[in-house]
């Protein structure tokens, strides 16, 4: 089996939303100015993820801060998943520098967002380090089925980028209804600790199957002699 490169792979987007939202980008990056880059959407994305951060941060003195919070979501949206697009649009692909630098910012955005929930108020600190490392590691695995068969997989199942920002918007606004929930006997636990646990629980479920996919098939296409 032959490696690709990262300019050779294919990206896999299975959610919910993928055809509509490549409709939306296409219309999007077509009418943007000249004078608007790639590059400055990339930066937008990340600099929107540090705003949701900041703003989760700040909830806790002024609940008010979580509505920045679905407003930055929606910026990061637009930069995170705009930069590619219009770069393909306008055929100025840097794939190599395209791949890495996109994806860096992609885990220092997740370092922002998750830090700042975790120091909300709305989650405990432990439950969201622990959101980080699943979300690390399933990154990391991601990165490397990218190299090593050439599939750079931007869902699982129904679920991509875009439906995880519309899910995460949805609970936000929940907090601002009821940030405690009661889970039968077992008492009462804040929203975002429920559903931190449940999206790390989700995130190791999906680096298992992943890895035992891909294994499974590294394994078939290169077969001991």
């Amino acid at each position: 089996m032959k490696t690709k490169t990262v300019s050779e792979h294919t990206r896999e987007q299975t959610g919910i939303l993928a055809t509509l939202e490549k409709r939306v980008l296409i219309w999007l990056a077509e009418r943007l100015p000249e004078w608007v880059t790639s590059d400055q959407l990339t930066l937008l994305g990340l600099l929107a993820m540090l705003m949701a951060g900041l703003s989760y941060w700040a909830a806790q003195w002024d609940e008010r801060a979580l509505f920045l919070v679905v407003v930055a979501l929606g910026i990061n949206w637009f930069g995170d998943s705009l930069d590619g697009t219009l770069a393909r649009v306008r055929n100025k692909q840097r794939p190599r520098y395209g791949y890495y630098v996109d994806h860096v910012i992609d885990i220092v955005g997740a370092l922002f967002l998750i830090g700042g929930l975790a120091t909300s108020g709305y989650m405990t600190p432990l439950v969201g380090l622990g959101l980080l490392v699943g979300y690390m590691m399933v990154s990391a695995e991601i990165f490397l089925a990218t190299y090593s068969l050439g599939v750079f997989r931007l869902s699982f199942g129904p679920i991509g980028g875009t439906e995880l920002r519309i899910l995460l918007s949805i609970g936000t606004l929940y907090l601002l209804y009821k940030p405690v929930v009661q889970l039968g006997s077992l008492g009462a636990f804040r929203l975002f600790d429920v559903a931190g646990v449940c999206a790390t629980v989700g995130l190791a479920g999906v680096l298992t199957f992943s890895a035992i996919r891909n294994t499974r098939t590294l394994y078939q296409a290169e077969p001991l002699s």
